[in-house]
């Protein structure tokens, strides 16, 4: 490994070098050592040691010709030293910046989805960064036929699934306008593949109180409902995460997400349908299931709810019910 070190101390000197001579040779430093991250997994966390990672997102932050390569090397560099890349001072604000840059976000994008694989440290690192996550929604807006957009949307939509699966993030993933940016794409978008990423981040941004307001904004039970109705998706994947996203928002919606499920003629007769179809996969039959019970557990409650506010009304109507001393002397 003392060979792997060496190695990588003079490929970082390199680009120290050429980064202070400002002459334009920092972009071949850097190609350089994208092209050492592909081809040597074991050089990757010596570059790291040896100081590559706030040299590489200097190039990101200035978004200089050698942006592209900086991305590229600090994603391998993360598959392989995911701890150092994440707590190197620069980098994530490095990543917001390439994200916003154009080029370089799809690869930007790549390692915020690696950096949120870690686990939970790293995903409250990452998902803290609220400015990290409004750049990875805008992605989604970009157009679609600007070079390149395809892989920046799947990558931005890999990223925003990790961060989703950090409860903390989803309250402002929906305060970014997250929500409308995935519907737009569920609804518009026919690149192979969207629509499927698409529709398992809804599922996981449902799985807060704060997305069933964007979800009525955007008729969003409506447009789900359509997906899990037979022949309604593309996918079967798509109709599986339908499903998913309908029985997070009713879980963390309550009574008045399921209340919204059930106005929508047909509803559950749609979700049984799913439920007993010998077609579909084991997930989306379980995820229909669950979502039948949630939604029959909701109409209990307000059965009850109902049956409460009646007999409160009686006691509040009826004297002698709701006087003690009344009670007494009539007793």
């Amino acid at each position: 490994m003392e060979v792997k070190a060496h190695t990588a101390r003079v490929l970082v000197a390199r680009l120290r070098g050429a980064t202070a001579a400002r002459d334009g040779a920092a972009a071949a430093a850097v190609s350089e050592i994208r092209l050492a991250t592909k081809t040597d997994p074991e050089i990757r966390a010596p570059l790291a040691d040896a100081g590559a990672l706030p040299l590489l997102a200097a190039q990101l932050q200035r978004a200089s010709p050698a942006a592209v390569d900086a991305a590229a090397a600090l994603l391998n560099i993360s598959i392989s030293a995911r701890d150092q890349v994440a707590s190197a001072p620069g980098v994530l604000d490095a990543l917001t910046a390439a994200l916003r840059s154009g080029d370089a976000a799809h690869h930007a994008a790549a390692v915020v989805h690696s950096l949120l694989c870690g686990g939970e440290p790293h995903r409250a690192a990452v998902c803290e960064r609220r400015p990290l996550l409004a750049a990875l929604v805008a992605l989604l807006r970009a157009p679609p036929h600007r070079p390149g957009a395809t892989r920046a949307t799947k990558d931005a939509l890999r990223a925003l699934f990790g961060a989703a699966l950090y409860p903390p993030a989803r309250a402002a993933l929906v305060s970014l306008g997250a929500v409308q940016a995935l519907f737009a794409l569920v609804l518009t978008d026919a690149r192979d593949g969207v629509v499927e990423d698409a529709t398992a981040v809804v599922a996981q941004v449902a799985g807060c109180a704060e997305s069933l307001e964007a979800f009525r904004w955007v008729s969003g039970v409506r447009i789900l409902l359509d997906l899990v109705e037979s022949g309604g998706a593309a996918t079967p994947r798509a109709r599986e995460n339908a499903a998913a996203a309908l029985l997070n928002l009713v879980v963390a919606g309550g009574e008045a997400a399921a209340a919204d499920v059930v106005a929508v003629g047909g509803a559950e007769e749609t979700v049984r349908e799913l439920a007993e179809d010998s077609a579909a996969s084991p997930r989306g039959k379980a995820k229909a299931e669950a979502l039948l019970r949630a939604l029959e557990d909701a109409a209990v409650r307000r059965r009850e709810h109902r049956l409460a506010d009646f007999l409160d009304g009686l006691v509040q109507s009826d004297p002698y019910i709701s006087s003690p001393a009344s009670a007494s002397t009539h007793g």
